[in-house]
């Protein structure tokens, strides 16, 4: 499965009607292969709008498309061949192993009780050898850490083929090396690629766009030049943005300071 453009038109957020929204009219285009970084302070609406990207919260206004078809009008089904997400919080493993956990990533593709076959098989290999879960393959997932629990998911959403990998804070608990292997495999990836971040260097390195929430609204969409100023994330952020010039690599980064 190859990557497909995404574009959202207009799309908000409420928990019922007659509620403030939560997310207000936001729109968006990501270009097929392009990785989008969503920012923005604790409460700023990126979560909630991940969870519109992959289906969990059907948008209270406007449209979801991936690759031309309408997210919200098509089958679950269809919908789960083209977005995969990896969430922050990690549901129990029932007793399943490792193998078992990535290939419910083949679900979408299996119709009623049929069996595995061997492209499933094929898949779900490919995704434990991606991650480095291949030796861990037969462990119950209850008994790994935290970072290898994460890399599991991650694998469970590449054997799930998706052209839009939906990724909510995915350097969470992994240590530097497992950050750094995951931020590599973002950039790698033929897929497009949704991902909340914290840390704002990170996401000014590995995304090609940036989406800049607060309080719901958009206070910013384009390239991370463009976007993460040091105004604009000042103001978002509450805090003294300062950008500094690092010697020898010459290259730039936020820093961060208490408003004196």
């Amino acid at each position: 499965m190859s990557a497909a453009d995404l574009s959202a038109d207009g799309i908000s957020w409420a928990p019922r009607r007659a509620d403030p929204l939560l997310v207000h009219p936001t729109s968006f285009h990501v270009p097929a292969g392009d990785v989008l970084g969503v920012v923005g302070p604790n409460g700023a609406g990126k979560s909630t709008l991940l969870r519109m990207i992959y289906r969990f919260q059907r948008p209270a206004t406007g449209r979801i498309r991936v690759g031309g078809a309408d997210l919200w009008e098509i089958s679950p089904r269809e919908a789960a061949r083209k977005v995969a997400a990896v969430l922050q919080e990690h549901a129990s493993s029932f007793g399943l192993t490792v193998r078992e956990v990535v290939a419910l990533g083949r679900t979408p593709f299996r119709s009623g009780l049929a069996r595995t076959g061997a492209r499933d098989a094929e898949k779900v290999e490919a995704a434990l050898a991606q991650l480095h879960l291949t030796g861990l393959a037969e462990r119950d997932l209850a008994t790994l850490s935290g970072g290898e629990r994460q890399r599991v998911m991650v694998a469970r959403a590449l054997a799930q083929e998706p052209q839009v990998l939906v990724l909510d804070e995915p350097t969470n608990h992994l240590d530097i090396r497992h950050q750094l292997e995951v931020l590599a495999l973002i950039r790698n990836l033929d897929l497009t690629i949704i991902v909340s971040l914290h840390d704002l260097n990170m996401a000014a390195e590995i995304c090609d766009q940036i989406l800049l929430l607060e309080a719901g609204w958009t206070r910013g969409f384009g390239t991370p030049d463009q976007v993460l100023t040091e105004t604009a994330v000042s103001h978002a952020f509450r805090v003294e943005a300062r950008r500094e010039r690092l010697d020898p690599s010459n290259s730039q980064h936020l820093s961060f300071h208490l408003p004196s």
